[in-house]
């Protein structure tokens, strides 16, 4: 079997990692303790370290277009409500970033108090950038995923399904005042409890766009709690965010009927007509 692109330059990704790592060590003056993540993930390598007696985190993140201006988005919320970004080199995709502790992530707790705590931090992230600024919109994030949809279409088990998924992201993505700069990705395992303040989001991946689709990454890790009662589950995480509730209906039903995967499941495929 032929190898994959992605695979290909994963693989390049990790072969190089022992030497940026040991470059950024030597020009940061960093103790690093052992990793956390090496990487094999595909997502990042991640490890404790320390600087004159100063705990730290060093992130080495794998070139990925969704996660292109972190580095950009923690310098524009400046640690409020984020990690604080110490140090960054933007070619080799690293990152020294504040130490959260104890660092418990929110996921240890029930459902319902994440809603609450997620919220507020959404709420707290969104801002509109000043122009010019280097963000791009969130549309160009969905019609990455809309391609990469596109192109498997022998996987697809519900067409119609999914084209209206397609359409959807285009309706929903097109500009509009109100847009601010989104996290996208934050949910209940990238929250993180800390000492500067009771909780700190971590792991950005910053796009400019409607707010009531930062609703749907959390919407979609309480998987259950969604397809048990998704009215209900998303009425209420609407109404913390102050966002519209059938905007978000229609983000996460887009997000569930068109976004890339490997597989479906019948309970996937139960799901995403509930939402319709």
């Amino acid at each position: 079997m032929t190898e994959r692109p992605a695979a290909r330059r994963h693989a390049a990704w990790l072969d190089q990692l022992p030497s940026v790592v040991q470059e950024l060590q030597r020009r940061w003056l960093l103790t690093l303790e052992p990793a956390w993540s090496r990487g094999e993930d595909g997502a990042a390598w991640v490890a404790p370290a320390h600087r004159d007696g100063v705990r730290m985190v060093l992130k080495i993140g794998m070139p990925h277009m969704e996660a292109d201006h972190e580095i950009e988005g923690l310098r524009f919320w400046k640690g409020d409500p984020t990690v604080r970004l110490l140090e960054a080199d933007a070619g080799l995709h690293a990152l020294l970033l504040e130490r959260c502790e104890p660092g418990a992530p929110l996921r240890d707790l029930p459902e319902a108090e994440q809603d609450v705590i997620l919220a507020g931090l959404l709420r707290r992230l969104w801002r509109k950038p000043s122009v010019p600024h280097p963000f791009r919109t969130l549309s160009t994030m969905l019609q990455s995923w809309g391609d990469e949809t596109l192109a498997a279409r022998a996987q697809w088990l519900d067409s119609g399904l999914l084209l209206a998924g397609l359409r959807l992201f285009e309706k929903l993505a097109r500009p509009s005042p109100d847009d601010v700069l989104l996290a996208t990705d934050l949910h209940a395992g990238n929250v993180l409890r800390a000492q500067r303040e009771p909780w700190l989001a971590i792991d950005p991946k910053p796009f400019v766009g409607d707010r009531a689709y930062d609703a749907t990454q959390h919407l979609l890790n309480c998987r259950a709690r969604l397809a048990a009662d998704p009215v209900a589950t998303i009425r209420r995480f609407a109404d913390l965010l102050d966002v519209d509730a059938e905007r978000v209906r229609l983000w996460t039903f887009a997000r569930m009927a068109s976004e890339p995967r490997d597989s479906w499941t019948d309970e996937d495929l139960a799901l995403t007509r509930s939402l319709a």
